[in-house]
């Protein structure tokens, strides 16, 4: 919704367009309120937002369009190294055999 600060109100709805059309350029326009927003978007795979009144009503506009500057490069940065898949359940990312490190240390 334009102008609602609310965020991506249909994060699935985005990626099934942005896997749906990959060669073309895509912009979120409506309820970016927030850095993080912004960083969503482009982590989905977008290639830009469209911002105004998150910046246009911020107490200091100057910082907060860096705000976003930032949060829109990390999420492209974040898009382009290959974000992990979500797992249904959590799965340990070191060994769960032998002994943990911390207690190989004696005092």
């Amino acid at each position: 919704m334009i102008g609602s600060g609310k965020g991506l109100m249909n994060p699935d709805n985005l990626l099934a367009i942005r896997k749906q059309f990959p060669d073309l350029q895509l912009v979120v326009d409506a309820g970016i309120g927030k850095p993080s927003h912004a960083t969503q978007a482009m982590e989905l795979g977008y290639d830009g937002v469209l911002l105004n009144s998150a910046i246009a009503l911020a107490q200091d506009p100057v910082k907060m369009a860096d705000a976003f500057r930032v949060a829109v490069e990390a999420g492209r940065l974040g898009y382009e190294a290959g974000i992990m898949q979500e797992r249904e359940f959590a799965s340990p990312s070191t060994p769960t055999i032998g002994t943990p490190f911390w207690h190989q240390f004696k005092d």
